[in-house]
């Protein structure tokens, strides 16, 4: 009987958007959490890091115990992960004596889910006997950019009509997405990325050259993404005057939008479009955008450096796993592992230089912008010394 990869297809695409569920819908309640609970901002701003944090560790040890666990067990353990960690964000806090604590365990727990999901969609969709897998990775890749701004669509709604005090039904309600996964991911084919079931060593993949561009490559792609997505509301918020709700429909929704416009273009003609030469010059328009988010005396073209910015870094993450996949086809779990870690580990440095250098400039997030340039002018000498790697290896197979 033929298999129906479709249905693998549709439980990664859910497991993306469960990703950004995590990822954006507690951010939206920082405030609620400040005022009902009685949290110090500043442990409020520890719920990011610790997120961010633990998918950092489960990228790690992914690399080790997926393979021998197998990835659809690992794959249905995220959505059950991600499910109970949302439902707990509404019951833990009221269970435990301190709502705090309450909270912290439910975000460890759903970003157990993310990460894992994280490390497992790409190998699970590469595995995939699709013609065009540099196509389809784009397009599940954008599956995360459509689920963020749902998120930040959905709730603002959904506390208009409702009331932000009802955040706990919405909790909830998030949570039937990986819920319904749980059931697609247990049935639907899997394959294993390498053939035989063996994949390359850590150590073997250090040995790669072509590896350790990638793995740069991820961190100043994370770094770029990250750095504008994270600013993007306050710096439309300063910038232009906007409210806070505006601030972030203008800012991270738009950029989550462009973000994903660019995965689906590439997902849609990626077989007529050169992988290295989108990626370039993705690079170059990243750098402008960062350039006129600093530079710009007009407001209005600052927002729209902010907002191209995402369309400039959408391929940059599903375009090295693409390249690093292609030439490392043994590369296996540990290789998308690692890479996975090395995105979330710019993700987590570019916001902060940005903002310690924003902090330092005496709260002027133009000089902050300014220092992120370094990020997307560091991606494209990869891509030129990728370009350069990839034309030695062609020069020494001709001879």
């Amino acid at each position: 009987m033929s298999k129906n990869y479709q249905k693998t297809l549709t439980a990664c695409y859910l497991g993306f958007i469960t990703q950004a569920i995590a990822a954006n819908f507690a951010p939206l309640l920082f405030l609620k959490f400040h005022n009902d609970y009685h949290i110090s901002l500043g442990k409020i701003a520890l719920i990011s890091t610790v997120f961010f944090l633990t998918q950092l560790v489960v990228d790690v040890l992914c690399s080790y115990f997926a393979d021998r666990i197998g990835y659809r067990k690992c794959a249905v353990a995220s959505e059950v992960c991600s499910a109970v960690g949302l439902i707990g964000l509404a019951f833990f806090p009221d269970f435990l004596p301190s709502p705090f604590p309450g909270i912290m365990i439910s975000v460890i727990i759903y970003a157990v889910g993310s990460g894992l999901i994280e490390v497992l969609g790409s190998p699970i969709v590469e595995a995939c006997p699709f013609d065009h897998k540099e196509a389809a990775m784009s397009l599940l890749h954008s599956f995360y950019c459509w689920g963020s701004v749902g998120v930040i669509l959905l709730s603002t709604l959904f506390f208009a009509v409702f009331g932000i005090d009802s955040w706990k039904w919405l909790a909830c309600i998030w949570a039937l997405i990986p819920l319904y996964n749980v059931y697609n991911f247990a049935l639907c084919p899997i394959e294993h990325p390498t053939a035989d079931g063996k994949s390359m060593k850590i150590s073997a993949l250090l040995r790669v050259p072509l590896f350790w561009i990638s793995i740069i490559l991820m961190v100043c792609a994370g770094a770029s993404e990250l750095s504008m997505a994270q600013w993007a509301s306050a710096y439309t918020e300063s910038a232009l005057g906007l409210s806070k709700a505006m601030g972030d429909l203008a800012g991270p929704c738009m950029f989550a939008i462009t973000m994903g416009i660019s995965r689906v273009i590439f997902g849609k003609y990626g077989d007529k479009l050169d992988l290295m030469k989108f990626m370039t010059g993705s690079g170059i328009l990243c750098l402008i955008c960062y350039i006129a988010a600093s530079l710009s005396v007009n407001p209005l073209f600052g927002l729209i450096g902010c907002i191209m910015c995402g369309f400039s870094v959408g391929i940059m993450w599903p375009g090295t796993i693409s390249i690093c996949s292609g030439r490392l086809p043994s590369g296996g779990t540990a290789m998308f592992a690692l890479l996975a870690m090395a995105g979330d580990l710019g993700g987590a440095f570019g916001p902060g230089l940005v903002g310690n250098i924003t902090q330092n400039a005496n709260n002027d997030l133009r000089r902050g912008m300014l220092a992120g340039c370094i990020f997307p002018l560091v991606l494209i000498i990869s891509l030129f010394l990728l370009k350069g790697l990839q034309s030695q290896k062609a020069e020494e197979k001709n001879s």
